[in-house]
């Protein structure tokens, strides 16, 4: 067989390629304090697609996929009163079994049918529900135009939930993880988690944070999406409110979160997200964090999910101060495609710190009271209150005691519930939907498939030698600038078989110490085999033990894996783009054989690009017993759909062309015999 047959493309691009370029993903890793912008889509089909990419990466990436099961709320509502137009109430809920959602549902008095509700999720303010603020507070607000009243200035979250009561609306504000009355989690594991914990990093007994809890997505972000999801369940099963009147508004942290519940749940009718929504700064705390979340996307996406429905957001002093040129632009150009350009809305207030305020207050009165007719007289003007107390809004009495405090026992208990659920639902899936699963998990890791366009091809001149030819060159994603380097020798005369060679020791593998070809690798050639090895990304070099981190000091890994891609994810990219140059440049069928690491990333690859038979030596690993979020095989959410057995078993192949052992003493030899066998006739 003579010089490999390139395609027109990969010839015409080679000559713009450098043949031994370098890699982007060598950079500077990407972090929350990165630039995400938003680019719309022409057409609303276009969208209809990329729209569900992103729902499915935010689902899955927030550990919702599946859905855990809706167990019962088993609500409390008690402690009524009286605020002459409005009645407050005490309630708490199960989301799961054992974890408490607390808050206060403000209601109207008077009611005429069933009442809209809105879902209030505070931010980052201690103590949020109870806030009140002491006078020197409260005269600075009012001189700087913040506020208005001297008693309701004191509180900004009673003052939207007061004021809306007055409107007719029905309120559930609820905690947010270890705030006001949620005590179950300590602050420093919620909110400002700096420093791992070996004893929470047990494979069988495991906390929040820990390699086990990634490795089947678990974190606080996707704890607190599961209670906003909950509390729609909730005040859904209140008889006074009306479902097709749902709406979520929060700021800054709780921002984050009504922009996570509004783009997951088809209920909410209206969103008003204050103060959080930017291309720049995604969210500081480790509960506005998940691995895989924001890997080439940011809340910019995420709000676009809830187009074409009616969205508000505000800005101010803070992260969002350029959003008025910087992401609502691309925003109403997406509403605009769709047909409701009106249906969004941005509140400047660049003069002010980060806050809801009365003047962002406002907005969202008034754009609540126009989508859903509320009827009220605009412009909407707050009227004072008796602010209430700490010890009036609480939730728990003697009547109604507290859950046991921040207790690790109980953070490893609801962990494994969440782990258990999962996989029971995981196993008694029907085939068709485990593989939907495994199909929507795979392409959360990896992103779009690559396509044949995007491989620029450039190779050195091939050598003809003695009984073969050997070929060197880099491959390039077009796009993503990712280059793999690879060595492919050719047979004198071809069997149109390829065999793509996956070690660990990368193109190494195909030469002895002499630099001459292995023998087994000379009687592949002999039996017509076109072999393929590379060095997958950060192979062939200096060796490495660990990935790379964020430059963060506190050790959350969703800091670094909620914006960059794992190291066995990045080299499934490098497989598909050489699975993708052996089916273009060599004739026939494709096998490919991996072992060790590079296994995995096989296994990952053959979900895009599916080869015609594959071997995995995968040496007995699991996901499920890493301990380090920065080992070389870590993957987020590696365990969570049955581990590495689940994703093998659920490639898009045929099970009689792939064949795979956890032997840890599993041979070369072992492949290539397999290899004799594992074509179908040649045609």
């Amino acid at each position: 067989m003579g010089m490999p047959r390139f395609p027109a493309l990969l010839l015409a691009v080679a000559l713009f390629v450098p043949a031994f370029g370098g890699d982007l993903r060598d950079g500077p890793l990407k972090d929350l304090n990165g630039y995400f912008p938003f680019t719309p889509p022409t057409d609303a089909a276009t969208w209809t697609s990329e729209r569900a990419a992103i729902r499915n990466r935010l689902q899955v990436a927030l550990g919702l996929l599946p859905m855990p099961t809706r167990t019962p709320l088993n609500a409390v509502i008690h402690g009524k009163i009286d605020g002459g137009e409005y009645t407050i109430e005490k309630v708490y809920f199960e989301s799961a079994p054992g974890l408490f959602v607390t808050g206060n549902l403000y209601r109207p008095k008077q009611i005429t049918g069933k009442a809209p509700v809105v879902l209030f999720a505070h931010g980052h303010w201690k103590d949020a529900r109870f806030l009140v603020q002491d006078a020197d507070y409260v005269r600075k607000e009012i001189a700087t135009g913040q506020e208005t009243f001297t008693e309701g200035g004191k509180s900004r979250f009673q003052s939207l939930c007061v004021q809306l009561a007055r409107m007719g609306c029905i309120v559930w504000q609820w905690d947010t993880l270890s705030d006001s009355d949620s005590v179950q989690f300590a602050p420093e594991v919620i909110h400002r988690f700096a420093k791992q914990r070996p004893e929470m990093n047990d494979p069988q007994s495991w906390g929040l944070y820990s390699a086990p809890a990634e490795a089947r997505l678990q974190s606080v972000m996707g704890l607190q999406t599961w209670n906003a999801l909950r509390s729609v369940d909730f005040v859904l099963s209140l008889p006074d409110v009306d479902p097709t009147r749902v709406a979520a508004t929060g700021a800054s942290g709780g921002g984050t979160q009504t922009m996570m519940l509004a783009a997951l749940d088809e209920r909410i009718a209206l969103s008003f997200p204050a103060v959080m929504v930017s291309t720049a700064m995604q969210g500081g705390c480790s509960c506005e964090n998940a691995s895989l979340l924001r890997i080439g996307q940011g809340n910019v996406h995420f709000a676009a999910l809830f187009a074409p429905k009616p969205q508000g957001m505000t800005t101010a002093n803070d992260w969002t101060k350029e959003m008025s040129t910087k992401g609502f632009p691309q925003l109403r150009q997406l509403y605009t495609t769709l047909g409701y350009p009106e249906a969004v809305m941005l509140h400047r207030d660049e003069a002010s710190p980060h806050n809801y305020n009365q003047a962002a207050r406002k907005a969202f009165y008034g754009w609540l009271n126009t989508h859903f007719r509320l009827g009220q007289p605009m412009p909407i003007q707050e009227r004072d209150y008796k602010v209430l107390t700490k010890a009036e809004l609480s939730v728990w009495d003697k009547s109604h005691p507290a859950p046991l405090a921040a207790s690790p026992e109980f953070e490893r208990r609801l962990l494994r519930w969440f782990a258990d659920d999962s996989a029971a639902q995981f196993q008694q899936a029907t085939p068709v939907a485990r593989t939907a699963l495994l199909r929507d998990y795979v392409q959360a890791v990896l992103g779009k498939a690559v396509r044949p366009n995007d491989v620029q091809a450039s190779t050195e001149t091939p050598q003809t030698l003695s009984a073969h030819i050997e070929t060197r060159g880099v491959l390039t994603h077009a796009t993503r600038g990712e280059s793999v380097h690879f060595t492919a020798l050719q047979p004198a005369k071809s069997n149109d078989r390829t065999v793509l060679w996956l070690r660990d020791d990368g193109q190494a593998a195909l030469l002895t110490a002499d630099g001459k070809v292995r023998t087994h690798f000379l009687a592949l050639l002999e039996q017509g085999f076109t072999v393929l090895a590379p060095d997958l990304y950060l192979q062939g070099g200096t060796k490495i033990s660990h990935t790379r981190r964020v430059k963060e000091t506190r050790a959350v890994p969703a800091y670094t894996f909620g914006y960059n891609d794992a190291l066995v994810a990045q080299r499934a990219h490098d497989v598909e783009l050489l699975t993708i140059y052996a089916r273009q440049t060599f004739r026939g069928q494709l096998a490919v054989v991996s072992a060790g690491d590079a296994s995995i990333s096989a296994v990952l690859a053959g979900y895009h690009q599916a080869p015609d038979a594959a071997y995995f030596a995968t040496a007995g690993f699991r996901f499920a017993q890493l301990k380090d979020v920065h080992d070389l095989q870590f993957l987020p959410g590696g365990a969570k759909y049955g581990d590495l057995p689940g994703l093998i078993d659920g490639l898009p192949m045929a099970a009689s062309v792939v064949r795979w052992t956890d032997d840890p003493k599993a041979r070369d030899e072992d492949a290539l015999a397999w290899l004799k066998t594992a074509f179908s006739p040649r045609r």
